[in-house]
């Protein structure tokens, strides 16, 4: 699937410190310096809808991670999916008389151009589910021969209980998990399961439904076992970062790293990160519940994607908070601010400045505490204060243009 067109990333003349990140599963700061090139696979979207804002603050969380080890040096492979066939897309299609393969690829496209406008770095590779069933089928069979599959009425579902790992990358008890499953997909009272928090990973054919032809039946994939399959093709085992929203720890990071670990024998990532969840009219942003608002709404009315992207980055990344209008506005404001202190022909220092937002980014993606650095610049360079010898810097506008674009995104 052809991801995005990313935008040109600028090189910093000096080196960012080693990236920390908060770690779900050990609930603690670690620090994450890859062996080799950064390997982080996000979870991406189920393409029935348009991209609200709680989609897009988790994927500038990931351009942050993204940034701020291409600063600390290192290469970076990044891998999304998209679920471009679930129960979602194809009850919305149904609902609205869309073919469900033209719904997918309408909505899939409108991601793409929201991300080129608030300028995340594209993925190495943009895998769609179906497309990713030549590698979701083998990875079946591979749990198949550990045991660790059964069949249910011809669904093939996966044992929660073949991973002694199970449980902790979200540290949730069994009662929790239980209550929370059927609200995130799952069917614990299904007849037949040896477990009730058993996942599928092979739904046969439903009437109606579009379906595959594949050595597991005529069917198609489950949720969980398509991150596990194109994370495995594409980054092998043992990712650094495995990404997503709060609301994906149980039960899709939870059931992926389980079906990964059984297959490989080998923790599924170093560190789960998530973002933190955004609101609107007191209730989190969401598809199902229609309170959303959306980043090409926000556009075709007009906002600057960068002053939308500074909203996101005023929020940091793990908590949860509640979009208002004052967000945009403050933004806006900042962005103006920034923008007037760069077009100076000299500015303060900027010694410090590259190296406060750096260090900023690489504790657990502190983007508040970099624009705050950027903030204070800009206010010492519009009342033309100089540095603590008495000295301007000639060309310091460039100098902090480069800086916010490379590490946090946003073109001045």
């Amino acid at each position: 699937m052809r991801a995005w067109t990313s935008p040109d990333v600028p090189h910093l003349p000096v080196t960012g410190p080693a990236v920390r990140v908060h770690d779900s599963a050990s609930d603690a700061a670690v620090e994450v310096v890859p062996e080799g090139p950064a390997r982080i696979y996000v979870c991406g979207i189920t393409p029935y809808d348009a991209t609200h804002l709680g989609h897009a603050a988790t994927y500038v969380a990931f351009d942050l991670l993204n940034r701020a080890w291409r600063s600390a040096g290192h290469e970076v492979r990044y891998v999304q999916n998209v679920t471009d066939v679930d129960d979602p897309l194809l009850e919305r299609a149904n609902a609205t008389g869309e073919n469900w393969e033209e719904l997918a690829e309408s909505q899939t496209q409108l991601f793409r151009t929201d991300m080129e406008a608030l300028r995340v770095l594209a993925p190495d590779e943009f895998v769609g589910a179906v497309e990713a069933i030549p590698l979701i089928v083998p990875m079946v069979q591979r749990l198949q021969e550990a045991g660790a599959v059964y069949a249910v009425d011809g669904d093939l579902y996966f044992s929660v209980t073949a991973d002694p790992a199970f449980g902790e990358v979200s540290g949730w008890d069994p009662e929790t998990m239980l209550r929370v499953y059927p609200e995130r997909g799952g069917d614990p009272e299904r007849p037949g399961k040896k477990d009730p928090l058993d996942c599928l990973v092979w739904q046969a054919e439903r009437p109606g439904e579009p379906a595959w032809d594949t050595e597991l039946g005529r069917g198609r994939p489950g949720w969980h076992v398509e991150c596990s399959a194109i994370a495995r093709e594409h980054l092998g085992t043992t990712i650094d970062v495995q990404g997503g929203g709060s609301d994906l720890v149980f039960p899709h990071h939870e059931m992926s790293a389980a079906e990964a670990q059984v297959a490989d024998e080998r923790p599924f990532a170093r560190a789960y990160v998530h973002a933190g969840m955004v609101a609107l009219d007191g209730e989190k942003m969401s598809k199902s519940k229609g309170n959303l608002e959306l980043v090409s709404r926000l556009r075709q009315q007009g906002a600057d994607p960068m002053a939308i992207r500074l909203a996101l980055l005023a929020h940091h990344y793990r908590g949860d908070w509640e979009w208002t209008r004052g967000d945009l506005d403050a933004a806006e404001t900042l962005l103006a601010s920034l923008r007037a202190a760069v077009a100076q022909p000299a500015g303060a220092p900027t010694d410090d400045v590259v190296r406060d937002v750096l260090a900023a980014l690489a504790d657990d993606l502190d983007a508040p505490r970099a624009l705050e650095v950027l903030r204070a610049w800009a206010e010492r360079t519009g009342a033309g204060s100089q540095g603590p010898g008495g000295e301007s810097e000639a060309g310091a506008g460039d100098v902090v243009r480069r800086l916010a674009d490379a590490a946090l995104g946003l073109t001045l």
